[in-house]
């Protein structure tokens, strides 16, 4: 038998809810992109530089950057929530295991196009499934990670993209491409922490209690005999 360490449910639940947001906060921004979008940069375009009449427009831009900044603030927060799950989860497997490789892993660039796949792989197998599931989570594993790089490029290459006539191009193609890595990115995150979790409720795992030290008329009388 073998004490563990509690599994990071609140941390995971961080991640869901921020997951929710991010969609959410890129929905409002897409639904502003088709409503009011293409006018927007066409009445911009054709302001040029003149003060007086940029006052027309001035409440859109003012949503516009709003919506942009709740999207990078979300996807921030989101970043943040996933890599202290990922943390968490690794200490429950390995409680001395080190934050640093999961920044690596995330934030070195072209590292980060392979080892977040690996590390989340890592930390499943480190959580003893059962040995049926590999297949499965490989497949949900892959999928996401797939889903999520394809997502990172469709929504930078229209935000870089200059062309005219546009805020940032952001359409429904990127919103459903968006929204399928976030629920395959909590499904994989649901699954670690439903495997450690019940590892941690089984009754072959004892959490030890803290030693007591014995009163010292006890110790005596035990040398005494």
């Amino acid at each position: 038998m073998r004490a563990v360490q509690t599994p990071p449910t609140g941390a995971a639940s961080a991640v869901y809810l921020t997951l929710v947001i991010q969609v959410l906060s890129l929905g409002a921004l897409v639904v502003f992109e088709q409503v009011r979008g293409r006018s927007l940069a066409g009445q911009i375009a054709a302001l040029g530089g003149e003060a007086r009449g940029s006052q027309a427009v001035v409440g859109a831009v003012t949503v516009f950057a709003v919506l942009m900044m709740l999207l990078v603030g979300t996807t921030v927060a989101a970043a943040i929530a996933y890599l202290t799950w990922l943390i968490r989860a690794r200490q429950v497997n390995v409680p001395t295991a080190p934050a640093a490789p999961v920044l690596a892993a995330w934030l070195v660039p072209g590292v980060n196009l392979v080892a977040p796949f690996v590390l989340a792989d890592e930390v499943w197998r480190g959580a003893r499934p059962p040995f049926d599931r590999r297949g499965r989570w490989l497949g949900l594993l892959t999928a996401w990670w797939v889903s999520c790089l394809a997502a990172v490029f469709l929504v930078a290459a229209r935000l870089l993209d200059t062309s005219v006539g546009e805020l940032t191009g952001l359409g429904l193609t990127e919103l459903a491409v968006t929204l399928l890595a976030a629920v395959l990115c909590a499904w994989t995150v649901r699954d670690i922490t439903a495997i450690q979790r019940s590892l941690h409720d089984s009754p072959q795992v004892r959490r030890l209690p803290l030693a007591r030290p014995r009163p010292a008329r006890h110790a005596a009388s035990d040398v005494a005999s």
